[in-house]
């Protein structure tokens, strides 16, 4: 059994107004709702809090979803990350997909469950990616011994902070970040029998000075066609984020600007528009998550695509849902970090669940997808 469901959080304030959506699409008959999902024995999740209320495809994929009346085709690609960080992670984005609430997964192939991770991902056909880590637990090359820039002691990696710190003083041999990636890879396709539909990064590895090239190039080599670009507009006006977090996020999306040339270059594509960095944990909500839609279509589109409904939008969100990690069975090597333990997992999951969700992309008439449908 799941232990007692947590305190109810105090709702977050709402997403910052940006103008009036002036592109919702047809809303479906008064009477029409979405059921929602069926929850099973095992899971628990306390009452939702009152809702309250982000971004580029470099060659935009034609889709083959229909327009509604007056309104532009979007595709929403909803992304479980940390797959394979812990089982109780897991069986939550198992129950996610199942019920229509994900689309797909990234795996920590270095996590603690990654090979039942795998299995699951194989019997319910969840489209899984690769979840690049170069930042938690221990390496996947065994050529990545005690003396190896990407380490310290223990044989770990550096931390989300020690990677940033020594890639910035010049630290990092860039040699190692091609030979891990590289084995990450090979690591895949060893436990799903396949490559994966994307690659993005574990805290956003992947658009760091130096990495983002070899990350493309490495990607290149595998036929890898879609990664993740965490570019959110409207970020800056996001005020409910905590200042450490505000700056870290802040900084990534600078990281992740400078990094679309070197993907470009190398034919990686990605979604028009990204949501996740101020709708992550606690910071998550029916509300934000609709506004940051509203407002991610609005910036990607001109006046005439609105008016003329012909121009496609693809969108990726970001999430980290599932079950409050705990020890032993969890982590990368070295046990649970603190997020993972709170119920700010359990609350994504939560709202992602939330009819009022389902609700929301039916009168947008946004289609859920993987990257493997663009």
């Amino acid at each position: 059994m799941l232990p007692l469901a947590p305190p109810r959080p105090r709702p977050p304030a709402p997403h910052p107004p940006g103008p009036a959506p002036t592109w919702p699409l047809s809303s479906p008959p008064a009477q029409e709702t979405v059921s929602g999902p069926s929850f099973g024995p095992t899971l628990v999740v306390p009452p939702p809090p009152a809702p309250s209320g982000r971004s580029a495809m470099a060659s935009p994929a034609t889709l083959s979803c229909p327009p509604a009346a007056n309104g532009p085709r979007v595709r929403l690609v909803v992304t479980g990350d940390d797959f394979g960080y812990c089982p109780r992670r897991d069986q939550g984005m198992v129950e996610a997909f199942l019920a229509g609430a994900l689309t797909g997964v990234s795996l920590l192939v270095n996590g603690a469950s990654a090979d039942t991770a795998a299995q699951l991902a194989r019997r319910h056909r969840i489209p899984a990616g690769l979840h690049a880590n170069l930042s938690e637990g221990r390496p996947v090359s065994p050529s990545l011994g005690s003396g190896a820039s990407l380490v310290g002691p223990g044989g770990f990696f550096l931390g989300k902070m020690g990677f940033r710190k020594a890639l910035a003083e010049g630290r990092v041999a860039l040699g190692e970040v091609r030979e891990e990636l590289r084995a990450q890879l090979r690591c895949f396709l060893d436990l799903l029998g396949c490559e994966p539909t994307h690659v993005d990064g574990h805290q956003h590895v992947h658009v760091l000075p130096g990495v983002r090239q070899v990350f493309a190039e490495v990607l290149q080599e595998h036929g890898v066609q879609y990664t993740r670009v965490p570019v959110e507009f409207g970020l800056r006006r996001c005020e409910w984020l905590e200042p450490q977090l505000r700056t870290f996020a802040l900084a990534v999306e600078e990281d992740a600007r400078a990094a679309k040339e070197a993907f470009e270059e190398l034919g990686l594509r990605w979604p028009d528009a990204y949501i996740g960095l101020s709708t992550m944990g606690k910071d998550m909500s029916v509300g934000r998550i609709k506004a940051a839609i509203d407002q991610a279509v609005q910036s990607v589109l001109g006046p005439e695509d609105i008016l003329q409904g012909g121009r496609a939008v693809t969108l990726e969100l970001m999430t980290h849902p599932g079950y409050p990690s705990v020890s032993p069975t969890s982590g990368c090597g070295e046990g649970p970090d603190a997020f993972s333990r709170s119920w700010e997992r359990l609350h994504e999951l939560q709202i992602l669940l939330d009819p009022a969700l389902h609700n929301f992309y039916r009168q947008r008439s946004i289609k859920l997808c993987a990257f493997e449908d663009f």
